[in-house]
């Protein structure tokens, strides 16, 4: 009898499988008062025809405060009407009842992961497939191929048949195991994402990144107009250009999509997470009338801090955004302290160490600058054909100049800034990263450790300033120096002077200190005059204390030094004396704890 149960359990309909996996979910990865809320929420939400109540993307647009300025709803409900649709994802697009809503909220916020093994890749797929359309031009011309060659691709033919991880794990969770859909949406090959339909949702994403439980998204309306919005537009531009192919295209396939995500941007989809749990705090809840017990009076709201402190030259929301879709916004939002700006404080390597060196946390480096002319047409001269002459004769392809020659590059870099000697800086943690015109991150390699290297110009120095994924500068001799700077395949130069910066991707070598390019699988080369240039402090109040304490050190120590008496009685001799023996002076910061 147990095998006839069985048998007769796994003939179900997939409407019955679905109210079954529904409740699963609703058991497993939620809590009672999660899953109470969820329901009021729907009620309070629902259209209803005959016997059936289901959301409306303009109901769930206005439940989720999406603004109107960003033309995301109609994306947001083709995802959400997708996944709805879960396990049986060929029946997609399906009306949003609640069994399909407990699908969305589950897997939009990785509960799913409670009760499934599958990880980031499958939700990647996942989500790649709801924002997807059929690509009859690509399927056209495999056909054509297979025509002419008289052969047929079977390795197409079976994929037709694809199934997401995460489905095949849910039908074995639900002990459906030989059940498997017949037919399905086209396969991850033949389906593309239209360009602006992923803008509009990046856009979407940039806003809902820094977003904490139960924080409306209307907190952040003044980014949705005038030259926010535009700003944010931009910004969203920088990051869709890594997942297009060319400036031509106008869809993104899959493999490009999951390449970028995996590299450049694993924290994107983070934003869906906090603002899909709306759905879990009903304003209808009240514990103390299902308790009894007598009204609990509440404590008085926390002040919350904004996002970011201050702006500088080149860090704003949308790039504190941006950096979240890389580096973990914990470590970012209400945690940057602008230690030095190169507009405010001097473009000198000195002002950058006696701001910067002091801080004991992981910092961000951010540096914009405009693109030199390249060509046999222009001529440089100058400060501009000095630096030129410090790069190797073999020069790679310049970028592609377009109507927006602004570069900015940055680097994260989890340990405090140093003097370099012999040995270059850095952790396995560092980045090197691009955010405009093309987003980019380049993460630490294995192959070497020459991260980040910081030399001052010296009589003993070849050529100062802020190397990234180069050989650290060796010492030398005046007469014995070295003509040219040694690049890394993947690596940022800053002059000594801050003028001028080079930034190489070297792709033919396969990379150094630093991996190369998921997305631009070719050579080039940058070279830029330096606009902007600013570092940030990733801490809070503990790291801004100690780098307080370090400084009261170091300026009770000049004070010190100043007042040293050698005992000849003279103080302006003894003063001239310190200042020859290189301990005092206008350049001296009056001494150092290393």
């Amino acid at each position: 009898m147990g095998q006839d149960s069985s048998s007769e359990a796994r003939v179900l309909s997939h409407e019955q499988l679905v109210k079954e996996l529904a409740a699963r979910f609703a058991d497993k990865c939620f809590t009672s008062l999660e899953i109470f809320s969820l329901k009021d929420v729907f009620k309070t939400l629902a259209d209803q025809e005959a016997d059936v109540q289901y959301l409306k993307e303009d109901t769930m647009a206005r439940f989720l405060e999406v603004p109107d300025a960003l033309g995301a709803s109609p994306v947001l409900f083709q995802i959400a009407s997708f996944i709805g649709a879960f396990p049986f994802l060929q029946d997609s697009p399906t009306i949003l009842g609640l069994e399909q809503m407990v699908m969305v909220v589950t897997l939009l916020t990785g509960r799913y992961q409670r009760v499934l093994a599958g990880g980031a890749k499958s939700r990647t797929k996942l989500l790649f497939k709801s924002m997807a359309i059929y690509d009859r031009k690509s399927a056209d011309i495999r056909v054509d191929v297979g025509q002419a060659s008289g052969e047929v691709d079977r390795g197409e033919d079976v994929d037709q048949g694809e199934d997401d991880e995460l489905v095949l794990e849910a039908l074995d969770y639900l002990g459906t195991g030989t059940v498997r859909a017949t037919e399905g949406p086209p396969t991850t090959r033949k389906t593309v994402v239209p360009a602006e339909n992923f803008r509009k949702l990046i856009m979407l994403l940039l806003l809902t990144t820094p977003l904490g439980p139960q924080e409306d998204l209307s907190i952040y309306s003044e980014r949705t107009s005038g030259p926010q919005l535009e700003s944010l537009g931009s910004t969203a531009d920088c990051i869709l250009a890594a997942f297009l192919d060319g400036d031509e295209s106008s869809s993104i396939s899959y493999d490009r999509f999951d390449a970028v995500i995996s590299t450049s941007a694993p924290f994107m989809f983070d934003g869906l997470t906090p603002l899909f749990e709306h759905f879990l705090f009903s304003k209808n809840l009240d514990l103390n009338r299902h308790t009894g017990e007598t009204p609990v009076v509440q404590p008085p709201v926390e002040v919350i801090q904004p996002l970011l402190q201050e702006t500088g030259s080149i860090m704003n929301l949308d790039v504190l955004s941006q950096l979240s879709f890389f580096i973990p916004g914990t470590s970012l939002f209400r945690r940057l302290r602008l230690l030095y700006s190169g507009e405010v404080d001097g473009f000198s390597m000195g002002s950058f160490e006696s701001k910067v060196f002091n801080w004991r946390a992981p910092t961000l480096l951010l540096v914009r600058g405009n693109r030199l002319p390249g060509g046999d047409s222009h001529k440089s001269t100058g400060p501009e054909s000095s630096f030129l002459s410090t790069l190797p004769s073999r020069r790679l392809p310049l970028g592609k100049s377009d109507d927006n020659d602004t570069l900015t590059f940055g680097l994260y870099l989890g340990q405090p800034w140093k003097h370099t000697h012999r040995e270059c800086f850095g952790g396995d943690d560092t980045l090197l990263f691009q955010l405009e015109p093309v987003h980019d991150v380049f993460r630490a390699s294995t192959l070497n450790r020459d991260y980040v290297s910081y030399t001052k110009p010296s009589t003993a120095t070849s050529h100062a300033g802020i190397n990234v994924g180069c050989p650290p500068p060796q010492p030398t001799q005046t007469y014995r120096r070295a003509s040219t700077i040694a690049l890394g395949p993947v690596s940022l130069i800053l002059d000594g002077s801050f003028e001028f910066g080079c930034f190489t991707h070297d792709f033919t070598s396969k990379g150094g200190s630093f991996l190369n390019s998921a997305a631009r699988q070719v050579d080039f080369q940058e070279h830029f005059e330096i606009v902007s240039l600013e570092v940030w402090g990733c801490g809070g109040d503990e790291e801004a204390k100690h780098q307080a304490e370090r400084w009261a050190w170091e300026a009770r120590e000049a004070e010190a030094r100043r007042k040293i008496n050698l005992g000849t009685g003279d103080i302006e001799a003894d003063r001239t004396l310190l200042e020859m023996a290189g301990l005092i002076g206008a350049n001296r910061s009056g001494g150092s704890m290393m």
